[in-house]
């Protein structure tokens, strides 16, 4: 928490046009990821995140989730979502 406390203080005096994080939330307890997720979400008015994890909540905030999976050993795929046209398409699913 100090080391992000640290990067996001410096992002914030002086905004960057990205900024790229790798797991920072793997060590973090629920309620210190959705703090983490509020500020990333406050933050990137100004500053273009991204970031690596496998923690849901944080991939919730995520506009867009790409990924790499293994289906059969030895062959890589590339999935990528776009979460707003995914949730667009839930809810035309939903009305149908």
């Amino acid at each position: 928490l100090t080391a992000m406390s640290l990067v996001f203080s410096l992002i914030r005096l002086n905004p960057a046009p990205f900024c790229l994080l790798d797991e920072v939330d793997a060590p973090l307890d629920d309620s210190n990821t959705v703090r983490f997720c509020d500020l990333v979400r406050t933050m990137s008015d100004h500053t273009q995140f991204i970031f690596i994890s496998h923690n849901k909540i944080t991939m919730e905030l995520a506009r867009q989730l790409v990924g790499v999976t293994m289906a059969e050993p030895g062959v890589s795929r590339v999935v990528a979502v776009d979460m707003e046209e995914a949730l667009r398409m839930r809810d035309e699913k939903a009305v149908a």
